[in-house]
C-alpha cells in the first residue's frame, strides 16, 4: 500500500479524504469509511463512536454520527451519500481502534453508494490534493 505522509500523518493513496477527515475504499459495490489518521491524532485518545444502524441512509457533506476523546466531541461528516448496510460495533466496546488500526479495524461502516462517480470527484485523492489540504489543516488547527 503507498502512503503519503504529511508531517507525521499518514494518508493512504488507495483511499478517497473528505476534507471534514473521514476517508473512502472503495470495495467493490459498497465502501468501507472511517476517521483518518489526521482527525484521530488530533483528537486524542477516542473514547465513544457513536456509529450509524444498518439502513441508515448517510447524505454526503452531512452528520452521521459523533466521535469523542477526553478532550473533543465532534461529529462525523459523511464522506458520501449511501445506505449503511453495516457499522463496525466492535467501536462501541472498543472506540480506540480508530487511534490504534485507523485505516484497519478502526472503520467505522459500510455503504452502498447511491452517487458514488458524482462524489468520489469531491474527495481528496492525489498525492497532491492530500498534501495541500492537509498542510492547510495543520496551520489552521495544529498549535505549534
Amino acid at each position: 500500500m503507498s502512503v503519503i505522509r504529511v508531517n507525521g500523518y499518514e494518508f493512504p493513496l488507495e483511499l478517497y479524504y473528505h476534507e471534514e477527515h473521514c476517508w473512502v475504499k472503495v470495495e467493490g459495490e459498497v465502501v468501507r469509511i472511517g476517521f483518518n489518521d489526521f482527525g484521530a491524532k488530533l483528537a486524542g485518545k477516542i473514547k465513544h463512536v457513536d456509529v450509524p444502524f444498518e439502513g441508515d441512509e448517510l447524505e454526503q457533506g452531512k452528520p452521521f454520527g459523533t466521535i469523542e476523546s477526553g478532550k473533543w466531541i465532534g461529529k462525523l461528516i459523511a464522506p458520501l451519500s449511501g445506505t449503511v448496510t453495516q457499522a463496525n460495533e466492535e467501536l462501541l466496546d472498543n472506540p480506540s481502534l480508530i487511534n490504534e488500526d485507523t485505516y484497519g479495524r478502526g472503520w467505522i461502516a459500510i455503504l452502498k453508494p447511491s452517487k458514488l462517480e458524482e462524489e468520489l470527484k469531491k474527495l481528496y485523492h492525489t498525492p497532491e490534493q492530500i498534501r495541500s489540504w492537509i498542510e492547510r489543516e495543520i496551520k489552521e488547527h495544529v498549535k505549534k
